[in-house]
């Protein structure tokens, strides 16, 4: 077949599936503002709620994460707040929308780092396919947590990193330092990305001589500005965060070592992958090993990342196996490098091999996508659920949270109606009532969904639960007593020792969320009257 003069075969199949990604990201990112605008029957996640109250206190970091995701939120807000609010009824749609911003850019840039290793945009567009099949890629894109803006700019640090290693281009060096400067504003794993790329250069004698050259100690530069307000901040407030962490990665005193840490870690990154994604990465982690992959671009895929797989597999040990993402970010050019490989496999000689990996691929592709639709309506699988967890009981009386994930989502607005409830009716007897919560989870659910977005105060510490921000925000109940000595409060899940500061407590209410006549969630409400303070033993506990 004759082609146009100046046009190849190439050409047009380079065009068609760049037109292709472009109308998917378009698409993918249109339908989950659909979704969100169209009766969303999941409300704000904790942490989702959390980082929005953040928002609501602009600062330089904050007790366990730092500044972006707070300043995203905010920024979104002041833009389309007024908007969600016609269209919804709240700010739940202007919450979310920097992750399916940040979603989106995430696939365009895994396109990118495709086509710039393998030079293939029929390889970059089945990446990118790949990529919205799984689970944990569609919450990054879908939940406004840290994660949704640490990916995207892992993601598109990794891009500019190549082209300036790569292509020699000194505005790219300068460029990956901004986007690493702004991911450890959004999660401090983000620090490794230098010293995964620092790792590479070393061990490529080609390209070794860049390390005694600008660009790269421009790039670290330039990203290690990212903690300077995360620095500044911790000096002013004690450095709490450098405690959190220390507590969380299981290096604090009297921390014990887990022996089956790591066989938890692997478990659970093979159940996040699919089982299939993880075997097809850990393959392609062992094929293409530094020392006898001939290729620089998928060495580099390489060393960024299995170093940071590595590096949590180690801590495992002290942290009894750790939360599911704290690598996720190994799985971005690992997915690039996985799907290299896997590519390969299927034009291998034997029949029966290429048969195992597409039905393998087919299933975690179909698995994928049914995973993340029923997170998503979960009433298409609630008759299983329901038959597996089986009815209420004493010891399980809300079972389906069990076996749902998205329970965690459900129900905060109809616990904030009854709140409302309470406060108006208080209000009728003149008394301005104070609210709180006792656990840092609790606090953004019920300040968001409020009506006029009351603050709301965290008594957590008193009975036991771990410090948090709103320790931090002062005047609080448990650190300045004085400043609320008589007033009422409505408190959420209030247990004897929070009672115990209050002269009065009355109008106890349960209040129970149901979903086709099936418990979901539980919280018990109590108006506490004439707070006289709480006990200092009881207020100062050490967890972090």
């Amino acid at each position: 077949m004759l082609m146009p003069l100046g046009r190849t075969a190439g050409d047009r199949e380079a065009r068609l599936c760049r037109t292709a990604a472009a109308l998917l990201i378009l698409l993918t990112a249109l339908a989950r503002f659909c979704y969100l605008l169209h009766d969303c029957p999941l409300d704000l996640a904790p942490d989702e709620a959390h980082y929005w109250d953040w928002s609501r206190h602009l600062d330089w970091s904050y007790y366990s994460k730092g500044p972006l995701v707070a300043w995203l939120i905010r920024a979104s807000c002041e833009l389309l707040g007024g908007w969600s609010q016609v269209m919804i009824g709240n700010e739940m749609l202007a919450v979310r929308a920097p992750a399916v911003l940040c979603g989106s850019l995430l696939l365009l840039g895994l396109y990118v780092l495709t086509l710039q290793v393998y030079r293939s945009d029929r390889q970059a567009l089945a990446v990118m396919l790949i990529a919205l099949t799984m689970p944990v890629i569609a919450a990054g894109s879908s939940l406004m947590t840290i994660d949704a803006p640490y990916c995207c700019c892992w993601c598109w640090a990794l891009v500019l990193a190549h082209r300036a290693i790569f292509c020699g281009s000194r505005w790219a060096w300068s460029a990956a330092g901004v986007v690493v400067l702004l991911g450890v504003l959004a999660k401090y794993n983000m620090v490794l990305f230098v010293p995964s790329v620092g790792l590479f250069l070393l061990t490529d004698r080609e390209r070794r001589v860049q390390l005694v050259r600008p660009g790269f100690w421009v790039m670290t530069f330039l990203g290690a500005l990212g903690g300077v307000p995360i620095l500044c901040w911790n000096v002013a407030n004690g450095w709490v965060t450098f405690q959190h962490v220390e507590h969380l990665a299981g290096m604090s005193e009297g921390s014990r070592i887990h022996w089956l840490g790591p066989l938890s870690y692997l478990g659970g990154q093979f159940a996040l992958l699919l089982g299939f994604w993880f075997a097809v990465w850990a393959a392609a982690m062992v094929a293409h090993r530094p020392w006898r992959e001939a290729d620089a671009g998928k060495r580099y895929l390489w060393w960024t990342s299995l170093p940071m797989f590595a590096v949590f597999l180690g801590f495992s040990l002290k942290t009894g196996g750790g939360e599911l993402n704290w690598p996720v970010t190994a799985y971005l050019s690992g997915l690039v490098l996985a799907v290299g490989w896997l590519a390969e496999q299927l034009n291998s000689p034997s029949h029966a091999w290429r048969r195992i990996q597409w039905v393998g691929l087919g299933t975690a592709a179909v698995l994928g996508v049914a995973l993340t639709l029923t997170v998503h309506m979960t009433e298409w699988v609630r008759p299983v659920l329901l038959a597996i967890s089986g009815p209420p009981s004493p010891r399980h009386p809300m079972p389906l949270r069990r076996f749902d994930p998205s329970c965690r989502l459900r129900g905060w607005r109809t616990l904030a109606a009854e709140v409302d409830r309470l406060r108006a009716e208080l209000r009728g007897e003149g008394v301005e009532a104070v609210v709180a919560a006792t656990s840092w989870a609790l606090p953004g659910e019920v300040g968001f969904y409020c009506a006029g977005h009351p603050d709301v105060y965290d008594v957590g510490l008193v009975q036991g639960d771990r410090h948090s921000q709103y320790d931090l925000w002062r005047p609080n109940p448990v650190g300045d007593p004085q400043q609320f000595r008589g007033k009422t409060f409505i408190i959420v899940n209030a247990a004897p020792a929070v009672l115990a500061g209050f002269a009065k407590t009355d109008a106890i209410r349960e209040v129970i969320y149901f979903e086709d006549g099936h418990p979901i969630a539980r919280w018990v409400l109590h108006v506490c009257r004439d707070f006289r303070g709480f006990p200092r033993s009881q207020s100062n506990p050490s967890t972090f």
